[in-house]
């Protein structure tokens, strides 16, 4: 063994290339990748207005929870794999167990509430997107449709985040 979560490989020299390849932080790039595609399609196509209304509406059925809840969610992901990414990276230099012990639960903690989370607004968005009316988005029609997808994606790049933390 590695100790209790990996307490016996605490110290040494950090190594960028080995970093880069584990797993973990392949999946957390994924995850941030995602969560940015997510927030950035429904911050830049997700309101629209009507030539008639000049007043912005979410293309998800004029739901403005539904873009809210996407944009909140891909935003709150996207920082929080910037601070696990972060956490990755000076993990090997704490050689407190109680430290580390406290990391990998708020990693397995957050993994698994985003995964839900994510599934949710999956749910949410293709619920919305499929009360609305072709006409009224037919120009954004395809970001809704990559938020939607990349939030069935960031299912699955989450609950595999959530494994490696278990």
């Amino acid at each position: 063994g590695g100790g209790a979560y990996g307490a016996a490989k605490a110290g040494g020299a950090f190594d960028l290339l080995r970093f880069i390849q584990q797993p973990q932080v392949v999946a957390r790039i994924v995850s941030a990748i995602f969560a940015l595609i997510v927030f950035a399609c429904l911050v830049g196509d997700g309101y629209i207005s009507q030539p008639e209304d000049p007043r912005l509406f979410c293309v998800f059925n004029r739901n403005e929870d539904a873009c809210r809840y996407g944009i909140g969610i891909g935003v709150l992901a996207f920082l929080a794999c910037i601070f696990f990414f972060m956490v990755d990276v000076y993990f090997p230099q704490i050689s407190n167990t109680t430290d580390r012990k406290y990391l990998v639960l708020a990693d397995l903690g957050f993994s698994g509430l985003w995964t839900f989370l994510w599934f949710i607004g999956f749910c949410f968005l293709t619920n919305q997107w499929s009360w609305t009316r072709a006409e009224q988005v037919y120009i954004v029609a395809d970001s809704a449709r990559a938020a939607i997808t990349f939030s069935f994606f960031s299912i699955f790049s989450w609950g595999l985040l959530l494994t490696f933390a278990y």
